[in-house]
Formats: structure tokens, C-alpha cells, sequence
């Protein structure tokens, strides 16, 4: 900031410069003769020539007379103007003075109340990393207060105070945020998150209200997906958390890091319906949830195919992340074969057939041992993960990939 305060005082001496410069030189002019001096000096040489005149027998009396009248008049008309040049001068000697002192005071105090200091320190200061969030959080505090307009400043500040867990400052925050940037459905679903904290994890009619408009406008909005679903757990409402807690994880990407801990919290909420007698246990689903399926090769395929070449069984879901739920590696030499698929050939902890109500089966040959891209394939149709009978797939076709 000091450096910017320099720039100013550089800028407000070239300012004075041009107004002091002329003045002085003005007063240097002035400091010469003294005007009426030198009229008095011209007004007795003009006398003297004129008495030489009138001895000289070239001027008659009355002309000699009429003659130094008229440059006693000429004396005294000099003579006033010299005072009145000399009042305004010493005028317009002050007047730059004058100016040259108010315009710096004047304009300071303007840019003090109209101008944008302390922006350009915030920007100097948001251009360096923070060394704590307490001094993220300042910096935005700040930031609010110079642009109270800001959405995305309030949105920010939000945020922050819900990773302190400053509920009641977030809902204020994401308040602001609202009335500037409009109800949008996720910030309608983050003033909902912060209210419901804030109130004690109490899902109020005003807080469900925001929530449901967050839903109408957006219905796959995830904020207000996770929070509903915390809300019908805290509720024991066991199949309303699962609802919307499975719509949020088909919203989210596969490399999602939170996906796991939702998946947990489905099963636990399943794990508390089978100890109500709801549902059956947590186990014996994960058990219901396999699939038998039989893979043959098409005999048109025998003389295009090693017996080493890799052969990838593996169901898909139907809605939901590309990579498959459940895989099994074989060789041409092993079919046809019978295979078994179920959440114990799970590729990712977070990604089960039982967490699905639909998958596709597939068998691909890849002499590259890669499942996602092969040669040859085949694909079965749509089914229900639940009770499904054992499936028939003939690798034939080429692998569309």
C-alpha cells in the first residue's frame, strides 16, 4: 500500500507544479523596476524637452503650457494603472498559493470518500495465499463489507463458515448471497444445509420450504439431496434417507470420494429396517443379489481366437457409473462356461450389484486383458438384479468400442 500512496505523491507534485511554475515566474518579472518610477523618470524628460522647445522659440507659451498639462495628465493616468497592476498582481500571486493547497486536500478528501482503497489492498492481499483459514475468513469478512453486492463473496464466506461450523453466520452468509444472485437452487439448498444446523439438526417448515423449492427448481441438486436424506435418518425415516440418498450417489462421479460414505449410510439405514423387520438383513440381500450367467463362443469365432485370449464377464448398471459392478476373468479356452456374479466380485468397496435395481451382463474377448476394449463381445439385455434367472450370452459380434 505504501507504494501506492507514493504514486499519489507523485502525481499531486506534477499537479502543483504546473500551477506553481507560472506564479513564480510572474514574481520573478514583477521584482524589476517599479512601473510608477519609471513613468515619473519619462515625465521629467518630457518637461525638460519641452522647456528646450519653448527657449528654442519653437514652442509659443500657451503651447508650452497646453504641452506639460497634457503630460501631467499622462503622469497621473500611468500612475493609477500601475496601482491597480500592482493590487492584481499581488492577487494573482496568492490565488495559485491558494489553489495549489486546496486541490491536493480537496481531492484527497474526495477519493477518501468515493474511492476504492481499500479494494486495491484486498485484491493485494487475495493475490497471496492465507497462511490460516481465521485469515481466509477475515479476508472474505472484508471482502463483504467493501462489496456488500458480491453473491459470489457471500457464497464463499458461506462456505467457509460452514467448514467451521459456524452455522448460524453461514445461513446469514448464504442469506445475502440469495438476495443477490436469486434462488438458485444451490444456494437455496446451502441456506437450507446451514438453517438446519444451525436450528439443531431440526428440519423446520421454513428450512423444508427452502428445500423443496431447491428440489422443484433442480431435482437432482445434491446439497439438498444429502440434506434431506440426514434429515429421514435423524427421523428414523429409514426408506425416505435411502431415496435420497440413492438419487444423490447416481448424481455424483464414480472417483467421488464422498460416495462411499453415503453407500454406508444406505446400509446402515437398510441394516436398521431389517432389525425393525422391514427389510431383510444387510447379509442375506447381499447374498440374494447374484447373478448366473452361461457365456459360449459362437463357432464362426473358433479360427479367430486363441484358447489364451482373455475372456471378461461382468455386469454394468443399467443407470449409473460405466464401470462394471461385478467382473470375472476367464480364458477362450474355458468356455463355455457357467459363472456366478454377486457383490463378493465387486471392482470398488462403493459399487455393488446390490446397491443397483437394474444391470446389463456382458462378455468381451480382449487379447489385450483390458475389459473396457476387446475384439468380441456380446451383450445381454436389461435385468432386475433382484430374483433374476440365470442369463445366456454367446460372444458373436464385434466389440463396438
Amino acid at each position: 500500500m505504501i507504494d501506492f500512496w507514493l504514486a499519489i505523491g507523485l502525481l499531486l507534485l506534477v499537479a502543483l507544479g504546473f500551477l506553481l511554475i507560472p506564479a513564480i515566474r510572474r514574481q520573478h518579472v514583477a521584482s524589476g523596476k517599479d512601473r510608477a518610477a519609471v513613468n515619473v523618470e519619462l515625465y521629467e524628460e518630457r518637461l525638460t524637452e519641452l522647456s528646450r522647445q519653448h527657449a528654442a522659440g519653437l514652442l509659443t507659451a500657451e503651447q508650452w503650457e497646453e504641452a506639460r498639462s497634457e503630460a501631467a495628465r499622462e503622469l497621473l493616468s500611468d500612475t493609477q494603472q500601475a496601482d491597480t497592476d500592482a493590487t492584481s498582481a499581488k492577487g494573482g500571486r496568492a490565488a495559485p498559493l491558494i489553489v495549489a493547497l486546496i486541490v491536493p486536500l480537496v481531492g484527497l478528501g474526495l477519493y477518501l470518500h468515493w474511492g476504492a482503497s481499500d479494494r486495491v489492498e484486498l485484491t493485494r492481499e487475495f493475490s497471496q495465499p492465507p497462511r490460516s483459514m481465521d485469515e481466509m475468513t477475515s479476508r472474505l469478512e472484508r471482502a463483504v463489507a467493501v462489496q456488500p453486492e458480491s453473491s459470489e463473496g457471500w457464497y464463499l464466506l458461506g462456505r467457509t463458515y460452514m467448514s467451521q461450523e459456524r452455522f448460524a453466520d453461514a445461513a446469514h452468509a448464504f442469506t445475502e448471497a440469495v438476495q443477490y444472485a436469486g434462488r438458485q437452487p444451490e444456494l437455496l439448498g446451502q441456506l437450507a444445509q446451514a438453517r438446519y444446523f444451525a436450528e439443531g439438526k431440526t428440519l423446520t417448515p421454513e428450512t423444508k420450504a427452502l428445500a423443496d423449492e431447491a428440489l422443484k427448481a433442480n431435482p437432482k441438486e445434491v446439497t439438498t439431496l444429502g440434506l434431506l436424506g440426514i434429515a429421514a435418518f435423524e427421523q428414523k425415516n429409514y426408506p425416505g434417507a435411502i431415496a435420497h440418498w440413492q438419487t444423490l450417489i447416481d448424481q455424483l462421479p464414480a472417483a467421488d470420494p464422498s460416495r462411499e460414505a453415503i453407500q454406508s449410510g444406505i446400509e446402515r439405514a437398510r441394516q436398521y429396517m431389517a432389525d425393525r423387520g422391514e427389510i431383510p438383513s444387510a447379509s442375506s440381500a447381499a447374498q440374494a443379489a447374484t447373478l448366473k450367467v452361461t457365456v459360449s463362443l459362437d463357432p464362426s469365432l473358433n479360427s479367430h481366437v486363441k484358447p489364451g485370449d482373455s475372456v471378461f464377464v461382468f455386469a454394468r448398471a443399467v443407470s449409473g457409473p460405466p464401470m462394471p459392478l461385478a467382473v470375472k476373468r476367464l480364458t477362450v479356452a474355458d468356455l463355455p462356461a457357467s459363472v456366478s456374479l454377486s457383490d463378493a466380485d465387486a471392482m470398488m468397496p462403493q459399487l455393488k450389484l446390490s446397491g443397483f435395481d437394474q444391470v446389463q451382463l456382458v462378455a468381451r474377448i480382449s487379447r489385450a486383458g483390458k475389459p473396457t476394449s476387446g475384439e468380441w463381445e456380446a451383450l445381454g439385455k436389461p435385468i432386475a438384479v433382484k430374483d433374476a434367472q440365470p442369463q445366456q450370452l454367446k460372444i458373436v459380434q464385434p466389440d463396438a468400442k
